[in-house]
């Protein structure tokens, strides 16, 4: 198994030099203009990197373990960090979200040094306008990225279109998960479950885990037949790291997590956890949580006791094995691929940490 250091400095450092590249652009933009790279750049900083480990991983499976270590492969990872970064800014806009890893989220920081600098206007608005185009700069910055580690390169447009089609299925997750929380109420019962994990797959499974896997190795070469194992093994991987993600959101240990406790109830995410509890409820306690699920101002107290009636219905229960199964389903997947020693231990260890993980 590659040592995870390797992938996470050598990701690092391009990113380093992609910043300080861009800083040597900006001196025409101005002093106010430096607040908004600081807080681009500020995105970027920590992380575990998973999902450039995982395009690291799938480039070994195509390229071969024995493979000098193609250079276009860290512009690849770092573009997907920056493409991360993107998403959350917008993710904690949208969830209006006060944190993100223990600090600030984007645009309560930027609201907080418009207060500070004393400026005009209202910085709660002023917060919220520059994470919208905070997030659009990510987003070029992650292309622009993409675009030079593919310059010549033999696969590039495999790997582009790939990118592509990344970019569009996490915006369209992003819309059907903002959609759930308004329609939910006029779908039957029945199909809420299908349609959470229909958001789980598009908004965060296959970006975290499954693209960049076959993005890695589309870059190393993959034929059809490689990357269609990949991608059975792949996204089982992604949706348990999502249900984990909604477990995490409801139980997680806000130390552990750098989240409010019970942050996705506040929120009033639709996830399939909550599909599930409200499945098993009696009319009077679903008419309970549909009241209190997406209230900002859901107090401790009523956190714990959403927690505990969600607890009783089995619904964590359900989940865990849902992701018991995912787990499993990849496990097969992975021993029928045909991969290198070198590439089967490194997704197997970095699936067990993506959905063993409690942060």
């Amino acid at each position: 198994m590659v040592s995870s250091s390797l992938v996470i400095d050598a990701v690092t450092a391009r990113l380093d030099r992609f910043v300080q590249s861009i800083r040597s652009q900006s001196a025409e933009y101005g002093p106010d203009a430096e607040l908004f790279l600081d807080a681009a750049v500020a995105t970027l900083q920590g992380g575990k990197r998973l999902r450039a480990r995982f395009a690291h991983a799938g480039w070994l499976a195509a390229a071969g373990e024995s493979t000098t270590a193609d250079p276009a492969l860290w512009g690849l990872g770092a573009a997907l960090e920056v493409f991360q970064s993107a998403a959350l800014v917008h993710d904690d806009l949208i969830d209006n979200s006060d944190t993100r890893r223990g600090r600030p989220a984007s645009h309560r920081a930027l609201e907080a040094a418009h207060r500070e600098a004393g400026w005009h206007g209202d910085a709660e608005t002023f917060g919220r306008a520059t994470a919208v185009l905070l997030g659009d700069l990510l987003v070029a910055w992650s292309d622009d990225l993409l675009e030079e580690c593919l310059a010549g390169h033999p696969h590039a447009a495999p790997t582009r279109a790939e990118y592509a089609r990344m970019r569009r299925d996490v915006t369209v997750g992003q819309m059907l998960d903002v959609t759930e929380e308004s329609a939910w109420g006029v779908n039957p019962p029945a199909s809420l479950i299908e349609r959470a994990l229909r958001v789980a797959a598009l908004k965060s499974a296959r970006y975290s885990v499954e693209q960049p896997i076959l993005l890695g190795a589309t870059l190393g070469g993959a034929d059809g037949r490689l990357l269609t194992q990949l991608r059975a093994f792949g996204h089982p991987v992604g949706m348990a790291f999502q249900l984990r993600d909604d477990v995490l959101g409801v139980f997680g240990d806000p130390v552990v997590t750098g989240k409010p406790a019970g942050d996705d109830l506040r929120e009033g995410k639709r996830t399939a956890l909550i599909a599930i509890a409200r499945e098993a409820l009696t009319a009077d306690a679903r008419a309970h949580l549909d009241a209190r699920i997406g209230d900002p101002d859901l107090s401790a107290d009523e956190v714990a006791r959403l927690q505990e009636l969600i607890h009783e219905t089995g619904a964590a229960a359900r989940v865990e094995q849902m992701i018991a199964d995912y787990s499993d389903a990849a496990v097969r997947a992975l021993r029928d691929a045909d991969l290198n020693e070198t590439a089967a231990r490194t997704l197997q260890g970095l699936a067990e940490a993506a959905i063993t993980r409690s942060a």
